[in-house]
Order: structure tokens, then C-alpha cells, then sequence
């Protein structure tokens, strides 16, 4: 223990964080850079060559120059899932009274004569057993 004091190990686990966090960042321009439909392939190549060739500098003028749009695009994805989940809670809720309608149908069905009394328990029993 003598060999490596506290400030030391308080310095690498700066640096380990601070070296974890550069990658998160480069990670996220380098996703945000591909999600941009509104560059061309040969501005995405740029930026990406710019990025990994001058990394610090690249990154940093990344986000000056375009970080405004990197939070409008973080933000549209995030709206764009949360109405995904409601359309999806939509159908799946909306599945519930489906046998109710189907109940209702061959009911008038029954009642206008066009299904026998026989078709309506076969198709209502039908019904009822796939729930």
C-alpha cells in the first residue's frame, strides 16, 4: 500500500473517468452524426474523418457547430418513441372489446336472419373460447 498512495489512486480514477466520459462523447457525436438526415453522405464522411483523425478538436468543433441541432434531434427521437408506446398501448387496449363488437355483429346477424340460431351459439362459443 505504500507503494501507491491515495492522491495517486485518486489521479488514475480521474483520469479512468475522465477517459470514460471522452468515449461516451465521442460515441455520442459519432451516433448523432448518422442519425442527421440532413447531411449528405460525403458531409458525414468529412465529419467522421475530421472526428477520428483530429478527435479532441474535431469533437469539440462538432459541438459548437452543430450541438443545437444534436438536442433538437435527441428530443424528436424521444417524442417519436413516446407516441410509438401510445400507438402501440392504443392497439393492444383497443383489442379488448373486439369480441364485444364480434358479439354484437353476430348478434344482428342472428337477428336479421341471415346466420341460423345454430351458426350464432357455434360462432359466439367459438369466440368466447379464444379468450
Amino acid at each position: 500500500m505504500d507503494d501507491y498512495p491515495l492522491l495517486n489512486l485518486f489521479w488514475t480514477m480521474l483520469w479512468l473517468f475522465l477517459w470514460v466520459m471522452w468515449f461516451f462523447l465521442l460515441f455520442k457525436v459519432i451516433t448523432d452524426l448518422f442519425r442527421d438526415h440532413s447531411l449528405s453522405g460525403w458531409a458525414k464522411a468529412g465529419w467522421l474523418i475530421f472526428v477520428l483523425v483530429l478527435p479532441y478538436l474535431g469533437v469539440f468543433v462538432y459541438l459548437v457547430a452543430r450541438g443545437k441541432s444534436m438536442g433538437e434531434r435527441d428530443v424528436k427521437q424521444v417524442q417519436e418513441q413516446e407516441e410509438a408506446v401510445r400507438q402501440y398501448i392504443r392497439t393492444t387496449a383497443g383489442t379488448g372489446s373486439s369480441s364485444v363488437d364480434e358479439l354484437s355483429k353476430l348478434s344482428t346477424l342472428k337477428d336479421k336472419g341471415d346466420i341460423t340460431p345454430e351458426e350464432f351459439e357455434r360462432a359466439k362459443r367459438k369466440l368466447l373460447a379464444v379468450q
